[in-house]
């Protein structure tokens, strides 16, 4: 949305950029008013304390229930006609479809904007069809392991071949009233109903020509490694970042960071404070002594900078859309784990159909994600990645 937001002030268009309590307590520094770009904070209902990336649920419900509200207060503010002020249209989250109500009863146009790739916005688009279908919700928990994931849907419109586990994490419930099942399809549909939408159906929208100086950032970019970087050969280091919202057990911490350490290649590993559930991110003595001199560990870094770095060889990435963006416009192989949301379904296009990526199983074991680094690294498959 940001980017989508320097894009339009790159075209002459007066900005006001609207975000939540939520993310405004989080931002590291905050926004101010540029020429022709200016920052708003709605109320979203949660507690000081709140922590959306361990319940996102908690986060959206209030998002739906308080935002209705103060985003129309902000609305009637900054549209004002007797005094000069007017707003001539509003450009929103396909998931805030709260702003539709909005502009109605203000009058304004609302251009709902999907940033997620279409594949996502279509598989949660059949999340009803799904249920209608007998296929979703799970019977049990035992449908999550016993393969049944792996049917085959050959329905979809534009998704062949798609599996339900490639159709996004929601669907893995057993409770056919599940707020998280209900909400993305609701949202979808609605967005799909708007008068106007834009969707974010392959890189086009990502430009690496917006302006650099803006940023809303949780924690401080790094920068020192990119001379980290610099001081290293093309196509060798191995960078790994999940995002900013993804969370991992600290097992999960400590197969990944085996894996990296087996595969004796360089790396940069972005491990946010709060990566880990419950907030142990502190990794072995052992493994810090196994990578020293080949490997950095950072909270945060500039990624677009990273990702375009010649030293880069491939990425380990949870395929949020952003991510995949990114390292599909500077031409980067993915290794892929998605972990939330349709980060499944990016990971399926992105190595099944576009072929520039290879997915680790959702167990994450040390050996196969070792095995896989090598294959991009080293082997024929990351040539054939590159080549794509």
């Amino acid at each position: 949305m940001m980017q989508f937001a320097k894009l339009l002030h790159s075209r002459g268009f007066f900005v006001t950029f609207v975000y939540t309590d939520y993310i405004h307590r989080r931002l590291l520094e905050p926004s101010e008013c540029l020429d022709g770009l200016q920052f708003e904070v709605i109320s979203d209902g949660l507690p000081p304390d709140a922590e959306a990336t361990e319940n996102v649920q908690t986060f959206c419900e209030s998002v739906r229930e308080s935002c209705f509200v103060t985003f129309g207060e902000l609305l009637r503010k900054l549209h004002n006609p007797s005094d000069g002020h007017v707003v001539t249209c509003i450009v929103s989250d396909a998931f805030m479809t709260f702003t539709l109500m909005v502009a109605g009863e203000v009058g304004i146009p609302d251009v709902i904007f999907c940033p997620m790739a279409a594949c996502g916005l279509m598989a949660f688009l059949n999340y009803p069809e799904l249920i209608r279908r007998g296929l979703a919700p799970l019977r049990d928990e035992s449908y999550t392991s016993n393969g049944y994931l792996d049917t085959t849907i050959d329905w979809i419109p534009g998704m062949r071949d798609i599996r339900l586990r490639d159709l996004g994490s929601f669907l893995r419930t057993t409770d056919l009233d599940n707020f998280l099942l209900n909400f993305v399809a609701n949202e979808a549909q609605n967005a799909l109903e708007a008068p106007m939408a834009l969707y974010c159906y392959s890189v086009v929208f990502y430009q690496k020509m917006c302006w650099k100086s803006v940023k809303l950032s949780t924690w401080k970019e790094e920068i020192e490694c990119l001379k980290w970087l610099a001081s290293h050969e093309a196509a060798s280091v191995i960078y790994m970042n999940f995002g900013s919202t993804t969370i991992t057990t600290a097992q999960q911490l400590l197969e990944f960071a085996w894996a990296i350490a087996d595969s004796d290649h360089p790396f940069l590993w972005v491990i946010r404070p709060d990566l880990v559930i419950g907030g142990q991110t502190i990794l072995p003595q052992e493994f810090m002594d196994r990578i020293e001199g080949r490997g950095m560990l950072v909270s945060w870094c500039p990624q677009e900078e990273v990702l375009a770095h010649p030293s880069i060889a491939v990425f380990l990435t949870h395929c949020g859309w952003n991510s995949t963006l990114e390292s599909i416009s500077f031409g980067v192989p993915m290794i892929c784990w998605p972990f939330f949301g349709d980060q499944q379904t990016n990971c399926r296009y992105a190595c099944n159909e576009w072929g520039v990526g290879m997915e680790i199983d959702s167990n994450a074991k040390r050996e196969e994600i070792c095995i896989l680094i090598k294959e991009v690294m080293e082997g024929e498959k990351g040539r054939d990645i590159v080549g794509n």
